[in-house]
């Protein structure tokens, strides 16, 4: 209780949270890095996704295949990066590291939302003259859409948790809060970092908790 308390008073102090090492600076570099690596990871898992899903050819070897990278650690692929010319670029390593790490469940949620389209309205769509990419954007993309959603959703959270190993690799975020309290031995200081994280996850679920409620529902239309 000690150990929460001081990290409260942590939190609370004002000092912390102004100035390039405050908690404001950090929490605005965490989020940029967490849309800059949903943003680059989204413009190339869903294209494929929804291509693959609507031809329904190859979509199963992709998905198993970008599900091979969930079994390597993040933190590994950093590492190795960074040991790369990669490494020369700033915070190269830590992009090209979890844009690797959020690929996977956005391909495979928006490729599994497209085929459980009901395969009924694909043919009364097709039936009625419509066009392959008119089926794609007007019919399957609209009923796949909560499962695509839900995908984002995942790979945000995750890249909101993982990208704290962006302070590993000098990198900003609210890690340097964490490596911070590690290097002065200041354990309120790295519960404090923990907190922030676990708080800012758990925003970032609630608006894509919100955004799938509004989505269209399967089969609405």
């Amino acid at each position: 209780m000690n150990t929460l308390a001081d990290a409260w008073d942590w939190l609370t102090d004002s000092a912390h949270w102004a100035g390039d090492d405050g908690v404001w600076h950090r929490l605005t570099q965490h989020l940029v890095l967490t849309v800059v690596c949903l943003v680059i990871s989204c413009l190339i898992a869903l294209p494929v996704a929804l291509v693959l899903g609507h031809l329904g050819k190859g979509g199963a070897l992709a998905v198993n295949i970008s599900n091979v990278g969930r079994a390597i650690p993040t933190f590994a692929v950093l590492v190795l990066l960074l040991l790369t010319p990669i490494g020369k670029w700033g915070e190269g390593p830590t992009v090209v590291a979890l844009v690797l790490f959020a690929v996977p469940p956005l391909l495979t949620n928006a490729y599994v939302g497209m085929r459980e389209v009901d395969r009924d309205v694909v043919r009364a769509s097709r039936g009625m003259g419509m066009t392959g990419r008119q089926m794609l954007w007007r019919v399957e993309v609209p009923l796949a859409m909560p499962m695509i959603l839900n995908g984002v959703r995942i790979a945000a959270v995750q890249l909101v948790a993982t990208a704290t190993i962006a302070a590993l690799a000098g990198g900003g975020g609210l890690g340097r809060i964490i490596t911070a309290g590690f290097n002065l031995a200041s354990t309120p200081q790295v519960v404090a970092g923990a907190i922030l994280v676990a708080v800012f996850a758990l925003l970032v679920e609630a608006v894509f908790e919100v955004a799938e409620r509004l989505a269209p529902k399967r089969g609405a239309r």
